[in-house]
This record gives structure tokens, C-alpha cells and sequence, in this order.
């Protein structure tokens, strides 16, 4: 009887673990809720609604360290490869659209450090 109970533990302990890693950010989900902003990365010029929506809704997938850690480094990532990206304004989007986020977004950012 004790070792079915283990067992059972067991499986809901592995099926949370599971849960949790779905719901993990994805680098992929960064660029596609960003692209809209590419534009006004490399020109500035008014922000897109888009854009914004599109940061709004990455800081909220962010819930944990992990997720804003990840979303850190693609975001730093992202900062450097992208031809004519203007560093200044990929730094001052989320201020334009109203979200506070906890770093720098350049491509010398150390994501270890963002909690």
C-alpha cells in the first residue's frame, strides 16, 4: 500500500515538473511578439501600438527568474544581430510603452544578474 502511495507522489511530482517547464518563455515567442518593433528600432519615429502590445505581453510571460533570464538573452541577442538596430532606441521601448523592465537592453546586458 505505502509504495502505490510513492508511487502516486511520484507521478504528480513529475507531472507538475512537466506543467512547469511548458509554460517556460521561448526565445521564439520573444522575436514573434517583438517583430513589430524592429521598425522603430532601427529608425525610431513613433512606436507601433503593436509593438507595445507585443512588449507588454513578453513581460508578462516573464514570471519568473528563469523566464526574465531567457528573455534577457534573446532580447540581448536579438539587440546585436539585427542590421541598423539603433541601441538607444532598443533600450528606451519598454519606457515609451509604459513597462518597467528590470535591465538594460543591450547587447552587454548580463542576464545572470536579472532576478
Amino acid at each position: 500500500m505505502a509504495s502505490s502511495a510513492v508511487t502516486k507522489l511520484a507521478l504528480v511530482v513529475a507531472l507538475c515538473m512537466a506543467v512547469s517547464v511548458v509554460h517556460a518563455i521561448t526565445c521564439g515567442q520573444v522575436t514573434s511578439n517583438l517583430a513589430p518593433c524592429i521598425s522603430y528600432a532601427r529608425s525610431g519615429g513613433a512606436v507601433p501600438p503593436a509593438c507595445c502590445n507585443g512588449i507588454r505581453t513578453v513581460n508578462g510571460l516573464a514570471k519568473t527568474t528563469a523566464d526574465r533570464q531567457t528573455t534577457c538573452n534573446c532580447l540581448k541577442s536579438l539587440s546585436g544581430s539585427i542590421s541598423g538596430v539603433n541601441l538607444n532606441n532598443v533600450a528606451g521601448l519598454p519606457g515609451k510603452c509604459g513597462v518597467n523592465v528590470p535591465y538594460k537592453i543591450s547587447p552587454s546586458t548580463n542576464c545572470a544578474t536579472v532576478k
